[in-house]
């Protein structure tokens, strides 16, 4: 089928109604797609915006109905399926099957299926009414019940951003909010130790009980089966009426088990123009991925596989994946989008770009954590590899072009005011398993054998 007439009567099929899944469509049709596009999405609800959910709508400034997505372009045709399920995927016959029995006929097809929200792991302590997770619209809207009626306390497990953000909505709205953090710090597993220090300052000082090095072992519950305490690691029983389990996610890959994709817990492998790899490394022309369940190779860093749990990955990385769906070889683009992200946590907005998971180093460049408004810069075998800043977000793009330029590290800034005093540390990112909370991008590398290694993995978490 020729370049041409597949755009007027190729059948596409997304899976995944998120944020990628409706970018991907839109490209499409921007593109001059005029052929079948369904959209298969587990939840009922059209595409939505999840990071305000751990924000405005816990707070109360939004309902959780009021974070659907804009739609940036006509969708004429477009054949949404939504409140069903992909369970399949037969790629020797070119059809995706749903758990209604039903299978839709592809030429080409765009995972975008993200993760979910790891629930907390002993299954009858996290069916106790009262433990949470906050992942979508349902969640936050539940949540958001519970903190409108006023909990005694509330327990947060992780220190990642989702459990940080929670613990900042709860002092907003003067409840108390204990949080417990297996690893030195909160955002030690993102952003590193010496960053993990000052926000734990941040959260001490703004009414936060912060227990780091310290583990919930067990969720206890009454005689009606609603949560009432939690046993730490340390033998206390603290007391608590509202859990909020923020673990991480888990990426959806259990339903391409069989498909012969390379998939697995860390997603599914791809090349930089967003093609799906199948078990022996040899990429495909008709499955493509996008969103936090790709993995791809990142020409800044060393060309390894990449994971990224960031709205902006999700939107270039769908656009990319259409483009190329769409494009002959000589005309398909790589996915070489710096990583960035963001969350506001007791008035400080946060934002980082790049990876600094890699990094070995950091500095202070900008400002002072004393002032909660600074710059710091990572770096790795002396280059700049990422930033995050503290109030400082109007240097981000400065700091964008440091990282693209594979600008030496500690960067010179000119004539820009720089930090004063400030000395080159190490980055101290705990090791993997030490924190309850992981980085939001991941490089995961690439080795023969971690392939099947994935495999065997994903078979002995799904028996």
């Amino acid at each position: 089928m020729s370049g041409d007439s597949f755009k007027e009567c190729g059948r596409i099929v997304i899976v995944g109604a998120g944020l990628a899944g409706l970018r991907g469509a839109e490209t499409l049709r921007a593109k001059g797609f005029t052929g079948s596009v369904t959209v298969v999405g587990e939840e009922e609800y059209e595409p939505y915006d999840r990071p305000p959910l751990s924000k405005q709508v816990l707070t109360g400034h939004a309902p959780a109905n009021h974070t659907l997505l804009p739609r940036l372009g006509p969708l004429d045709g477009v054949d949404w399926r939504l409140g069903v399920k992909a369970v399949g995927l037969d790629r020797s016959a070119n059809q995706v099957h749903l758990d209604d029995g039903s299978a839709l006929s592809f030429d080409r097809v765009l995972i975008a299926t993200g993760l979910r929200a790891r629930p907390w792991p002993k299954k009858e302590e996290a069916a106790l009414d009262g433990v949470f997770v906050v992942h979508g619209i349902d969640d936050a809207t539940a949540v958001r019940r519970r903190l409108e009626a006023g909990p005694g306390r509330v327990l947060v497990i992780g220190g990642g951003f989702i459990g940080s953000e929670f613990a900042s909505v709860c002092r907003m709205l003067d409840i108390d909010v204990t949080l417990v953090e297996r690893g030195p710090s909160p955002l030690s597993g993102a952003l590193g130790g010496v960053i993990g220090d000052i926000a734990a300052g941040i959260q001490r000082a703004h009414g936060v009980d912060l227990r780091t090095g310290t583990r919930v072992e067990a969720l206890e519950g009454d005689e009606d089966g609603r949560v009432r305490a939690a046993r730490l690691s340390d033998g206390e029983m603290l007391q608590a009426d509202l859990v909020l389990a923020a673990l991480g996610g888990i990426r959806n890959t259990e339903w391409l088990r069989g498909s012969g994709l390379a998939a697995g817990p860390l997603g599914v492998a791809c090349d930089a123009g967003c093609r799906a790899a199948d078990e022996n490394a040899i990429v495909t022309d008709d499955v493509f991925v996008a969103g936090d369940v790709a993995r791809f190779p990142h020409v800044l860093y060393g060309r390894e596989l990449v994971a990224l749990e960031h709205w902006r990955n999700a939107v270039v990385g769908a656009q990319i994946a259409a483009h190329n769906m769409l494009s002959e070889p000589v005309h398909r683009r790589p996915h070489v989008s710096v990583p960035m992200f963001w969350s506001i946590q007791f008035g400080v907005n946060i934002k980082s770009v790049g990876i600094p998971s890699i990094a070995d180093e950091i500095v202070i460049t900008q400002g002072s954590p004393n002032d909660r408004r600074f710059v710091a810069a990572y770096g790795s075998q002396g280059r700049t590899v990422a930033a995050v800043t503290f109030d400082g977000a109007h240097w981000l793009e400065h700091y964008e072009s440091l990282i693209m330029s594979s600008a030496p590290f500690p960067p010179d800034l000119g004539d820009a005011d720089q930090a004063t005093g400030a000395d080159r540390k190490p980055a101290a990112f705990p090791p993997p398993g030490t924190v309850s909370h992981g980085p939001t991008v991941v490089v995961t590398g690439h080795s023969p054998t971690e392939v099947r290694a994935h495999r065997i993995f994903t078979e002995e978490m799904n028996p």
